[in-house]
């Protein structure tokens, strides 16, 4: 029974430890340096997405397109280091969030929700995290065409397609959720917003309109997924930059085009705002 006791004991002081790292201010630090790294991406998006509905070219009009842009520029690959490691603290940052954040909640279904929606914060970011490291270290490759071709893979089975069908359900799910945390802004929570000042207007601009736009450019990302399922074509399923030639290809595209652009852009806008602002 004291050996029970004194496992419990150790487990709990583990526990506390790693609590207090994760609330630590170096830590947290350089967990907001992951939002920025990530603001940035979509910014660069953004911008991709906009020179898209005046004619550019839609080719790097993803994840990868906007690392290379990084990466090209001077002191590119010293940037994407520094973001990446950043982006893996926030992943760690998220993981804390999950276990520590839950015990606060009241109610099951409550900390269930929490869990779910922070871990699933803490995937994308690692997704991201990975690339950006895979880039610092030269090892970039096209997200498009690998998303194509993990594709065809699964959907040369009855199982893989149903994966594919699942993944469009889920990413037009996250669109659908960005949409209406925009429109509600509740966003809210993310952030201390200071009141009686200037940049408390830029951060709801942002937030709301930035949330709305990733939204749509996820809807549109979880539709090609679902044509791709449905139609038995995996080249449908490029990621975002499928998505926006899709866009593109509508009547009024280009204003479409436009919209998700800048709602991208003020999102990084938003996530760089959040570096400074989320709760402590």
């Amino acid at each position: 029974m004291g050996s029970l006791q004194s496992a419990r004991d150790g487990a709990e002081n583990v526990e506390d430890a790693a609590e207090d790292v994760a609330g630590h201010p170096v830590f947290q630090a350089v967990a907001r340096g992951g939002f920025v790294m990530s603001g940035l991406v979509h910014v660069l998006i953004g911008v991709i997405t906009l020179r898209m509905a005046f004619g550019g070219s839609s080719q790097d009009a993803d994840q990868s397109g906007a690392l290379q842009a990084v990466a090209s520029a001077p002191g590119g690959n010293i940037v994407l280091w520094i973001g990446g490691i950043a982006m893996v603290a926030l992943v760690l940052w998220h993981l804390a969030e999950a276990w520590f954040g839950a015990r606060w909640k009241r109610g099951a279904a409550t900390r269930i929700g929490h869990v779910v929606t922070t871990l699933g914060k803490a995937v994308v970011y690692a997704a991201l995290a990975v690339t950006a490291l895979r880039f610092a270290a030269g090892g970039g490759t096209d997200s498009g065409q690998q998303t194509s071709q993990l594709t065809a893979g699964l959907m040369g089975s009855a199982g893989g397609r149903i994966a594919v069908v699942v993944v469009a359900a889920v990413v037009f799910g996250i669109g659908c959720f960005h949409v209406y945390k925009g429109a509600s802004r509740g966003f809210g929570d993310d952030l201390r917003v200071p009141e009686g000042q200037q940049i408390a207007r830029a951060i709801v601009v942002t937030g709301v309109l930035g949330y709305i736009g990733k939204g749509i450019a996820l809807l549109a990302v979880g539709l090609m997924f679902g044509w791709a399922a449905l139609g038995a074509d995996p080249e449908r399923a490029t990621g975002l930059d499928g998505a926006l030639q899709a866009i593109a290809a509508l009547p009024a595209g280009g204003v479409a085009l436009a919209v998700v652009g800048a709602g991208l852009l003020l999102y990084g806008l938003f996530a760089m705002l959040r570096a400074r602002y989320a709760p402590r």
